[in-house]
C-alpha cells in the first residue's frame, strides 16, 4: 500500500469530499468518485444517502437504526451509476474508508484501485468491516492507498 499520493489524487479526493456535501446525513457526509485510471477522467460520482424517490425524513436520518437499513453508501451510488464503465477504474472515497460490503461491490465491479483516507482498524464501530476491507482487496488484487492526513 502506497501512502504517498500524487496532485491527482488529492485532487480527486477534494472531489469526493466536494461531492460528500450533497449528503443530507446530518452525522457522516461521504463521497465517492470512480476515475478512468489511464485517462483520470470522470466516469461517476456518489454520495449517502437515501435511494431516489424515499424522503428523507428528520426521523429517519436521525434514527441510526433506520437510516442505517435505509441508506446508500457513496461507493454503491457511484459504482451503480458507473455501471460496466467501472472496470479497470480508481475509486476515491472520502471520509470514511470503504466498508466491508462496500468492498465486495467495488471488487464485483471491476475497480482496480481504491484512494481513501486511512482505515483505523482498531476503531470499535468500524476497525473490523476495515479489516475484513482489506483482506478481500489483498486477496482480490485490488491496490488500496491511503494518505497519512489531510492537508
Amino acid at each position: 500500500m502506497k501512502r504517498s499520493l500524487d496532485r491527482w489524487d488529492r485532487r480527486f479526493l477534494e472531489l469526493a469530499e466536494f461531492i460528500a456535501k450533497w449528503s443530507k446525513d446530518p452525522s457522516t457526509q461521504v463521497g465517492a468518485v470512480v476515475i478512468h485510471t489511464k485517462s483520470r477522467r470522470i466516469v461517476s460520482t456518489g454520495f449517502n444517502g437515501f435511494p431516489a424517490g424515499v424522503a428523507d425524513l428528520p426521523e429517519r436520518l436521525l434514527d441510526r437504526d433506520t437510516k442505517y437499513e435505509m441508506i446508500v453508501h457513496a461507493e454503491q451510488n457511484a459504482l451503480m451509476f458507473a455501471g460496466s464503465r467501472a472496470e479497470g477504474c480508481t475509486l476515491y472515497v472520502v471520509p470514511l474508508p470503504p466498508c466491508a460490503r462496500c468492498a465486495a461491490l467495488i471488487i464485483q465491479a471491476g475497480i482496480v484501485r481504491v484512494v481513501s483516507p486511512p482505515p483505523d482498524f482498531k476503531h470499535p464501530r468500524w476497525g473490523k468491516t476495515a479489516e475484513i476491507a482489506r483482506a478481500m482487496f489483498k486477496e482480490a488484487g485490488i491496490r488500496w492507498d491511503w494518505e497519512r492526513s489531510r492537508r
